[in-house]
């Protein structure tokens, strides 16, 4: 089913989305109007935004906003996207990781780290894209399912908007993230049951509110856009080139798809050198359908069932799993998956080197590539880009037992001096 016939009524309406021409079905190719559809009648494939972008030059960007609307030419949203209240998330910092380069032995690495968007997760970019989508076809609530950065991210932007907001989340979501949708006095719904439960939900009731936007499923094909202003942002903070690889975590596998072709789009504009760029792939072992087809060399991604404490990348039956598959196998890149005790020391050896507090998707990330780096499989001394997508205070939990005070001490400085082997 697409949401189209549950829709507010788009049928033969002209809307502003920028460069957005039409929607195209991933699989044959299909093209089809804009509209709130998510699903390709013809194939029955994912649908995706086409593009006419005219003339973008580097200059226009660098004097744009600093949000992803120095990006709006680029990206399926109105022309006057910034007028209307958002959460501008965005140009979060690309950190010269020198210390954890030392640490991996590797010549150098570059963490970006969206950490810094304001519900601290990337989910604010690419809902900030879908709010913009959803209001010019006339949407009135935003919804959707989520592990947990997204049910944040949706609460927060919907209440800046003015807009009512529905979030349903698994009822076993870490509290902390709970909590941060809470705050923001929507209708929050825990779910008993995982996320693909929660997914299947949401897909039943974007058919029956026609009012609703679905982030990630009746406007998908514009939210999930949002992702490519990683791309956009790396390209641009390195000096307006690529990165020589890039290590993404997989959740449902868009991100990496999209970061594939943001730096597709800024090469296909000459805005950058089309330089080759090796793309690679981290999961969770409790949940790491993708990596298991790469290994054994499938095309298809055979569910799962998630057992792992990186909830927020914990999607059984990845959409995008696929194309991500084809994705690094065509840019030389490689998917590896990491136990949760790894997970914890990744999340640990991030903080200790260089002051970055990272979720349990973010150790994923960085014990990935520990384990990529052992295997051979990424080089040492390539320039290298690792994407942190959310903050350490959302995962607590997953820490929680193994750290704390090295001791408790009298005030004295003698007490100190000798906690600290110092006499």
């Amino acid at each position: 089913m697409t949401a189209a016939a549950h829709s507010p009524a788009t049928t033969g309406k002209t809307f502003d989305l920028g460069p957005a021409a039409e929607l195209v079905s991933k699989e044959e190719g299909h093209r089809q109007p804009l509209a709130p559809e998510f699903v390709s009648l013809e194939d029955f494939s994912p649908l995706e935004v086409a593009y006419d972008f005219g003339r973008v030059r580097r200059e226009d960007i660098e004097a744009g906003p600093r949000s992803i609307w120095r990006y709006k030419h680029l990206l399926p949203v109105p022309s006057t996207v910034e007028q209307h209240p958002n959460t501008e998330p965005g140009c979060t910092r690309l950190v010269r990781a020198d210390n954890l380069a030392k640490a991996l032995g590797v010549k150098q690495i570059w963490i970006k780290d969206d950490t810094g968007n304001p519900t601290h997760s990337f989910k604010d970019r690419v809902v900030a894209v879908a709010l913009a989508a959803a209001r010019e076809f006339g949407f009135k609530v935003l919804a959707c399912p989520s592990t947990g950065n997204l049910a944040n991210a949706v609460a927060a932007a919907a209440a800046r908007a003015g807009w009512d907001s529905v979030v349903l989340v698994p009822k076993t979501l870490e509290r902390a993230k709970i909590l941060m949708s809470a705050v923001y006095d929507g209708s929050l719904l825990a779910v008993d049951g995982n996320y693909d439960d929660v997914n299947r939900l949401a897909t039943e009731l974007a058919g029956e509110h026609e009012d609703w936007a679905f982030v990630n499923v009746n406007v998908r094909p514009y939210y999930s856009e949002g992702s490519k202003t990683l791309a956009f942002e790396v390209a641009e903070q390195l000096g307006w080139r690529k990165p020589e690889q890039i290590v993404v975590p997989i959740a449902s596998g868009s991100q990496l798809t999209k970061v594939y072709k943001g730096f597709n789009e800024f090469a296909q504009l000459d805005l950058i050198e089309d330089s080759p760029v090796r793309i690679f792939g981290a999961q969770a072992s409790g949940c790491s359908p993708v990596s298991s087809a790469f290994k054994g060399g499938h095309d298809v991604v055979q569910p799962v069932r998630p057992d792992t404490i990186a909830r927020s990348l914990a999607i059984g039956a990845p959409a995008d799993g696929p194309y991500v598959l084809d994705i690094v196998r065509k840019t030389g890149g490689a998917i590896e998956d990491v136990t949760d005790e790894e997970v914890v020391e990744g999340i640990r050896l991030l903080a200790r080197t260089e002051g970055i507090f990272a979720e349990t998707a973010g150790g994923v990330t960085v014990a990935t590539a520990k384990k990529l780096l052992e295997a051979g499989k990424l080089d040492p001394d390539a320039e290298t880009v690792l994407l942190i997508t959310g903050d350490g205070l959302k995962t607590l939990d997953a820490v929680q037992d193994g750290i704390g005070p090295k001791a408790t001490v009298a005030p004295s400085t003698e007490a100190v001096d000798e906690a600290l082997g110092l006499r």
